[in-house]
C-alpha cells in the first residue's frame, strides 16, 4: 500500500492505493488518516508492505513488511548529520546494503535458507545498534525516535524472509501510483466529486490492466458493450 497527494477543486486530498501482483484499487480520500487505510483494506488478512506512516499502525506487526527503501533514505538522512546521527546512519546504511545484497542473491538462486542465514547476521548486528541509539542520553536526541520506532516494529522488518511473495520494499506500490501521479500533475487533480470517483475507478482499471498485460481499451469497450446490452459488467479477475 501507498498514498500520495491529490487535488479536488484546488484543495488537498489523498490518493490511496492497494496493489497485489494482479490487481490495483485506488481511492481518493480527504486525508491520510488510519480510517481510510482500514476502509481500503476491508476484511483482508494479507501482509501489507508499506512505509512507516502511522495510518498503518493498526495492523499487527506479523501482517506488515516495512519498506527498506524508505529506511535507507531515513538512514541516509541520519548519516548526513553529526556525531551520533552520523554513526547511527552509517550503521543503518551498512545493514541496508547487506540486506539488499542478500535479497538480490535470493532472487537469482531462490535459496531461502541462504537468505535467512544472511539476514540473521544483519539482524544480530542491527538490533544492538538500535538499542544503543534509542538511549536517553542527550547525544541520542536525534536518533532515538527512529531507533525506538524500528524496535517497536522489529518483526515487521523481516516478514519477507518468511512469507512467499513478500518483498523487502514497497516499490511495487510506488510504481502502481506513478501513472496516477503523472495524471495529477497534468490535470491538476479533479474538479468535482463525481469526477474524483470516476478517475479513481479508471486509474484502478488502468493499473490492473497493466499488471495483467491486458488492453485497457479492450476492457473498457467490453464494459460499455455489456452496459448497453444490460449484461453483467466484465470483471478484471
Amino acid at each position: 500500500m501507498d498514498e500520495t497527494g491529490w487535488r479536488l477543486k484546488g484543495q488537498t486530498r489523498t490518493l490511496w492505493g492497494a496493489f497485489t501482483d494482479r490487481h490495483a484499487v485506488l481511492r481518493v480520500a480527504e486525508n491520510r488518516h488510519e480510517d481510510h487505510a482500514r476502509e481500503l483494506l476491508g476484511h483482508s488478512t494479507a501482509v501489507v508492505t508499506s512505509d512507516r506512516w502511522w495510518a498503518y499502525n493498526h495492523l499487527p506487526v506479523k501482517r506488515r513488511q516495512i519498506c527498506w527503501s524508505h529506511l535507507r533514505r531515513d538512514f541516509q538522512a541520519q548519516a548526513e548529520g553529526l556525531d551520533a546521527e552520523k554513526e547511527f546512519g552509517g550503521a543503518g546504511l551498512a545493514a541496508c546494503e547487506q540486506l539488499f545484497d542478500a535479497w538480490h542473491t535470493y532472487q537469482q538462486t531462490g535459496d531461502r535458507d541462504e537468505l535467512n542465514a544472511k539476514i540473521l547476521t544483519v539482524r544480530r548486528h542491527l538490533k544492538p545498534v538500535l538499542h544503543r541509539y534509542s538511549g536517553k542520553a542527550p547525544r541520542y536526541k536525534r536518533t532515538r525516535g527512529l531507533a525506538r520506532n524500528l524496535l517497536k516494529v522489529w518483526p515487521a522488518l523481516w516478514t519477507f524472509t518468511k512469507v512467499d511473495g513478500v518483498t523487502p520494499t514497497n516499490n511495487h506500490a510506488e510504481r502502481g501510483l506513478r501513472g496516477a501521479v503523472i495524471y495529477r500533475k497534468l490535470s491538476l487533480g479533479s474538479q468535482s466529486e463525481n469526477g474524483e470517483t470516476r478517475i479513481a475507478r479508471l486509474l484502478s482499471a488502468h493499473t490492473t490492466c497493466r499488471l495483467q498485460n491486458r488492453s485497457l481499451h479492450d476492457y473498457l469497450t467490453a464494459v460499455f458493450t455489456a452496459t448497453a446490452r444490460g449484461d453483467p459488467t466484465p470483471l478484471l479477475a
